[in-house]
């Protein structure tokens, strides 16, 4: 992909809001969108509301909202992948994704950039767990199940380093966003941790940045609790592609022979000794202790194999960007505020 690793200080910003059902919020978020954005895209996933009025009004005081119009809801993930080809078309540099329920500051857009620009990172994404004062404002339900979806989400992505996985506060450059299989990028709200996983596949450098959230007024469509039952069979098909890909299709390394090594001994044990003790049974006599060995060894064996295989995993979280270079000096002083509508 052309001009990833040459960052120019110059690059245009756009943020790109999926809107559903949120018609009483989204005139202030776009109030409070900065001037140095340059280009606002709302996405209108054919909410039923008075949206879409809303935003054209706005659209007619500000010049830097662009709005697109689903005639059918297509889902949080289809409505960023629209909003994003969108921000493409109109010569965006850099891409960041808000929210239009009014849960996320605007005044972060700059902490969410500064990775990129000075090349540190390929991508960044909010995190409301980096301060004990933001983990105490979080609904205790919301703080439970992000805790255990935040854990099967590093074990699919190999991001073993990043936390808070539904955050919807991201950022990235336009560049990356060509590099990624697009098909493989869900539409719903399994949209955040499909990128994630599509990251790793690339090699991109993910980073977190405390980005609190705000509750009060606001309820949250994505229920984490319900996400521990939905998306474990979606996480365990995206871990395989990832781990096919990246251990087998483009390289065999110590860890895809610990994998393999890992996977048979404990087959071999499981089934081994299962047969027996099904026949011990049935027959009534115990097992010999060469016979339960031979079930107990490679057992032991190939859990050890997995162990030490998850542990390469965890040491092979992307380190060096795919942007070498950046620039740090796209602001200069304070911020704006943004517009009225």
């Amino acid at each position: 992909m052309k001009n990833l690793g040459v960052l120019d200080s110059k690059l245009a910003i756009a943020v790109v809001i999926p809107a559903y059902r949120t018609a009483d919020r989204i005139t202030r978020v776009l109030q409070t969108i900065p001037e140095f954005v340059s280009t606002i895209v709302v996405v209108d996933d054919a909410s039923p509301d008075d949206l879409h009025r809303l935003v054209s009004e706005c659209a007619q005081v500000d010049p830097r909202i662009h709005l697109v119009h689903h005639p059918i809801n297509k889902g949080v993930g289809g409505a960023m992948l629209t909003g994003y080809k969108t921000a493409l078309a109109l010569k965006a540099g850099l891409l960041v994704k808000m929210d239009s329920d009014g849960q996320m500051d605007p005044a972060y857009i700059q902490p969410m950039l500064a990775p990129i620009l000075s090349g540190k990172a390929d991508y960044t994404k909010g995190n409301r767990f980096l301060h004990n004062n933001a983990l105490a404002k979080m609904p205790v339900i919301r703080l439970m199940g992000n805790l255990a979806l935040s854990f099967l989400t590093k074990a699919a992505s190999g991001y073993w380093n990043i936390f808070d996985p539904t955050n919807g506060f991201t950022a990235m450059h336009a560049s990356l966003f060509q590099m990624l299989d697009i098909d493989q990028i869900a539409q719903d709200y399994f949209f955040e941790t499909s990128m994630l996983i599509e990251l790793s596949i690339r090699r991109a450098v993910v980073r977190d940045v405390y980005i609190p959230a705000v509750y009060v007024g606001a309820s949250s469509s994505l229920s984490e609790l319900k996400s521990l039952y939905t998306f474990p069979v979606r996480l365990m098909r995206g871990c395989l592609r990832r781990i096919l890909i990246q251990y087998f299709i483009r390289d065999f390394n110590t860890l895809s022979l610990l994998l393999v090594s890992g996977l048979v001994m404990c087959l071999f044990g499981m089934v081994w000794g299962g047969f027996h003790w099904w026949r011990s049974i049935a027959i009534g006599i115990p097992a010999t202790t060469g016979t339960v060995m031979l079930a107990v060894l490679p057992l032991i064996l190939g859990v050890q194999f997995l162990l030490q295989a998850l542990m390469l995993d965890i040491q092979n979280v992307p380190t060096q960007p795919l942007n070498v270079s950046g620039d740090t000096e796209l602001w200069s002083g304070q911020p704006s505020e943004g517009r009225g509508c």
